[in-house]
């Protein structure tokens, strides 16, 4: 009996566009990081990228793929009316909470390009918080007033939530989905990913400074709003900048997946 690798993934370059592949490389390498920095949940958690030159169709994880396995010619294809256009030879399919989720925001937001969503041990901390993020720290500034909060009933693999979550998100880039975990949007694979590692930053530190079971020294009004402001009328866009060196650093330790 022959056994086959059901990761064992044909390179798929030569029949995509040349925007879709770059797009698959990028996300590819974002699934990648999302597992160096500790952000992965095994196979619960989900990054999308809106195909570039047909936008309504986003890219996925199969469904049972770890993060560290994630390729390029890995991806699924699928519209937002959840048909699958391209599903590589595994036995893996579409997450039918992934497509709930994702697809609700390609839907309501046509400047989204790419979401992150993950289940981290302290973005699910703060998400039973009821303070949510607070302005503690330089960093959690950069997202505070700015961040949208929804309600959990329960895991999002019904169709018909996608219209409460795409209300609850409306135009915020950033969104904390309440006992659950945290979302990011972005106008690029790149920005996505450094606003979900600012934002989980941001929840880290407000959890240890919380734990040390002593009187919080909050930043006065005036400074969250200076702060504020000054993240949000920033002279450029994150990610843009962090994007090259993260992927020189997947190139010399983790080369494949741009296979």
């Amino acid at each position: 009996m022959t056994i086959v690798n059901p990761l064992d993934i044909a390179p798929i370059q030569g029949s995509v566009s040349a925007a879709e592949w770059q797009a698959r490389v990028d996300l590819a390498a974002c699934y990648r990081l999302c597992e160096r920095y500790g952000m992965s949940d095994m196979i619960y958690t989900h990054i999308t990228e809106r195909v570039p030159d047909a936008p309504d169709q986003f890219l996925i994880n199969p469904n049972g793929m770890l993060f560290s396995e994630i390729t390029a010619s890995s991806l699924l294809k699928v519209n937002i009316e959840g048909d699958i256009l391209y599903r590589p030879q595994t036995p893996y399919g579409l997450h039918p909470a992934g497509f709930t989720i994702h697809s609700s925001i390609y839907r309501a937001r046509p400047d989204a390009m790419a979401v992150m969503h993950t289940h981290t041990i302290a973005g699910m901390a703060v998400s039973a918080l009821r303070c949510g993020l607070l302005p503690l720290t330089q960093t959690a500034t950069r997202f505070y007033g700015r961040i949208a909060y929804h309600e959990f009933r329960g895991p999002e693999r019904d169709p018909a939530e996608r219209e409460s979550l795409a209300r609850s998100i409306g135009s915020s880039n950033y969104c904390i989905l309440k006992n659950h975990g945290l979302l990011t949007i972005g106008e690029s694979v790149p920005e996505a990913f450094t606003a979900m590692w600012g934002m989980e930053r941001a929840c880290q530190a407000q959890l240890q400074a919380m734990a040390c079971n002593t009187e919080l020294d909050m930043p006065s009004d005036e400074v969250v709003q200076k702060s504020c402001a000054m993240y949000e009328h920033g002279s450029r866009r994150y990610g843009l900048l962090e994007w090259p060196g993260l992927l020189r650093q997947l190139d010399r330790t983790d080369p494949d997946f741009r296979s």
